[in-house]
């Protein structure tokens, strides 16, 4: 069985920096060469996690994260996190995180998983994803919704998007049967982060983001070979 306790280091060669997106600049930190051995994590995968389908939103599987793999991410990001975000605080609220796969064929997709979307309004809340796949396997698009402008959806923008998005609806129809993967009649693309392996983004969930699928993508549902992730919502106090 592998065993992740007091293996999950900082690589020698970790590095990042803080990318500003679109008009608005929000923040996106991006860290090359995250953990010392990062393929321990994938062995763990592969040989011990249980993956199930993941909620509405998310178009593939997901699974568990042992909990000594969410307290390496506080504990190897924290203070990193509260400077590049200006938080006054490294502590953490509330959080989830879990293993994720994407499966789910373009045919198959519900409307909301044709679009990008928002984790939450919340400006306060970080969405960390760890890149644990080969390159080539999708990244990471953000973007910014034509009919309003807006590239981050805060509390006080929550209102004006969702009658926008119905007025998308109804003078676009639905959106068609495939993944969001860059600019069209309701979005323009104004970043995208290539799945570099061991690579970690970091941004706002409240920023408009989808993950950049391509028409030719295999959903290969091996942890080893597939579009594996470490995906993390955390909510800083």
């Amino acid at each position: 069985m592998t065993d992740l306790n007091g293996k999950l280091g900082l690589h020698p060669r970790f590095r990042h920096e803080i990318v500003r997106v679109g008009r608005e600049g929000a923040p996106v930190v991006v860290i090359d060469d995250f953990l010392g051995d990062p393929w321990i994590v994938v062995d763990y995968v592969a040989s011990q996690s249980v993956f199930l389908p993941g909620d509405a939103a998310y178009p593939g599987v997901r699974a568990i994260v042992p909990p000594i793999y969410a307290h390496a991410l506080r504990l190897l990001l924290g203070k990193l996190i509260r400077d590049a975000f200006g938080f006054g605080t490294d502590r953490i609220a509330r959080g989830s995180c879990g293993f994720s796969l994407v499966t789910t064929r373009p045919a198959d997709l519900a409307p909301i998983q044709r679009l990008p979307h928002c984790d939450s309004a919340d400006p306060r809340q970080l969405a960390l994803l760890h890149y644990l796949c080969a390159p080539g396997k999708g990244g990471t698009a953000f973007y910014r919704h034509r009919r309003t402008g807006f590239e981050q959806v805060d509390g006080s923008r929550v209102a004006a998007y969702r009658q926008a998005m119905s007025a998308d609806l109804a003078e676009l129809g639905p959106p068609p049967p495939c993944y969001a993967n860059g600019s069209d009649a309701r979005y323009e693309r104004i970043a995208a982060f290539e799945p570099v392996f061991n690579r970690v983004l970091i941004y706002r969930g409240m920023s408009l983001h989808s993950a950049a699928i391509a028409p030719d993508f295999d959903f290969d549902p091996d942890p080893r070979t597939g579009r594996l992730t470490a995906n993390a919502l955390l909510t800083f106090a």
